[in-house]
Formats: C-alpha cells, sequence, structure tokens
C-alpha cells in the first residue's frame, strides 16, 4: 500500500525567522513601534505578546529589513 501526503499549500509564514501565527501583523507592529521610537536596547521589546516582541528584536537586528513584507516576501497587512 502506497501512502501519498501533500502538504497544505499555505506554508508557514515567518518574520524574522520567527513563526508567525495566522498573519505577521503582531511582528509587523512590533518592528514598527521599535522603529518609530528608537529602540536600540532588547529590554525594551517586553511586552505581553510574543510576535511584537519578535518583531521589536527583528528591528534591533535588521533595522534596514522594514515590515511591510514576510521573509517570503509577502505583503503583510495592517
Amino acid at each position: 500500500m502506497l501512502f501519498v501526503w501533500c502538504g497544505g499549500a499555505n506554508a508557514q509564514e515567518t518574520f524574522g525567522g520567527n513563526d508567525c501565527t495566522e498573519d505577521c501583523s503582531g511582528h509587523k507592529a512590533g518592528y514598527d513601534w521599535a522603529q518609530q521610537n528608537g529602540i536600540s536596547d532588547e529590554s525594551a521589546c517586553s511586552s505581553n505578546s510574543q510576535s511584537f516582541n519578535e518583531g521589536c528584536q527583528t528591528y534591533l537586528e535588521d533595522p534596514n529589513r522594514g515590515s511591510d513584507e514576510d521573509d517570503d516576501g509577502n505583503e503583510i497587512d495592517d
């Protein structure tokens, strides 16, 4: 007997190497917040939202990356 399994068409989106939940809007929000507030210390990336914190940390790691697209180049909705 041969079983064939095909993965879903929707691969897990990532932002800065971090897995997104439903979309990457939380990561985008954290990145944008860090950029707008000139954050330069990781200790400032400590909210109740893991995705927000990861977005903030992504800004610290790569401030020229931008937040409009996930790691695959897909546009992130606000």
